[in-house]
């Protein structure tokens, strides 16, 4: 019995240890240990030049209102009707620039897509504009994330 005992307490000890060190199980590790070297994610890149918005008018005459207090839903509705109306008889080139010229970030494809995206205090704001060939107004929104309560 004492020697049952004990068998199950060394193998208890052992597993608790961790027994052999982990290069010795399966060599040394192929990943190289340099912290803080690694390069940042693709979209980091992008957002770290984010610039946030002005509460009024930008600088290529888009109203950015007071977006810090406003009520996401109404505000949404507002920014949508205002880039419908300010973009209704442009060009997707004369659009992409006036965005551009607004702060926005475009990628143009199959179809037209810009946004601000920036991050203040525990929320990130997002504003964006897609315009698509087959519509004929742009489709625009509004968004806040808040980490936490508000």
């Amino acid at each position: 019995m004492r020697l049952l005992v004990f068998a199950i307490v060394a193998a208890l000890a052992a597993c608790a240890s961790g027994g052999m060190p982990p290069e010795a199980e399966s060599g040394p590790s192929p990943f190289p240990v340099e912290r803080g070297t690694a390069p940042p994610p693709p979209n980091a890149v992008a957002r770290a030049g984010s610039v946030a918005p002005p509460e009024g008018r930008g600088p290529g005459g888009v109203d950015f209102g007071q977006w810090r207090q406003a009520d996401p839903v109404q505000y949404g509705q507002a920014f949508q009707t205002q880039m419908r109306a300010r973009f209704l008889d442009l060009s997707v080139p004369e659009t992409k620039a006036n965005l551009e010229a607004n702060g926005f970030a475009c990628a143009d494809g199959a179809r037209l897509q810009c946004r601000i995206e920036i991050m203040e205090r525990e929320c990130a704001f997002d504003w964006y504009v897609v315009v698509e060939p087959a519509r004929p107004e742009p489709i625009a929104g509004f968004d806040v994330m808040c980490l936490g309560a508000r």
